[in-house]
């Protein structure tokens, strides 16, 4: 659950970002609300503080009943310039 809300925070985050620029994260907590035995898994990602440099992230992971069974947040960071060079 994890790699999958880290990969929805990425898409989105990917989003805001300009063309010349990348992003890494700086961290990453998970609430585990209730287990997921089958089925698909949902990700809904969006950021919740948009900063120059660093931003921040919420990712609500769903069963397909619909139910909750995870909570993520994550800080992102912005790279420019050099630092954003082949990343």
């Amino acid at each position: 659950m994890c790699e999958l809300a880290d990969a929805a925070i990425g898409t989105a985050h990917s989003t805001i970002i300009g063309i010349d620029e990348s992003f890494t994260s700086l961290d990453l907590n998970a609430r585990f609300l209730r287990p997921a035995w089958s089925g698909k898994l949902f990700a809904d990602a969006h950021c919740t503080h948009a900063g120059r440099t660093i931003s921040q992230y919420i990712c609500e992971i769903t069963r397909d009943d619909g139910k909750p069974i995870a909570t993520v947040t994550s800080a992102v960071l912005t790279l420019r310039g050099e630092a954003a060079r082949g990343r």
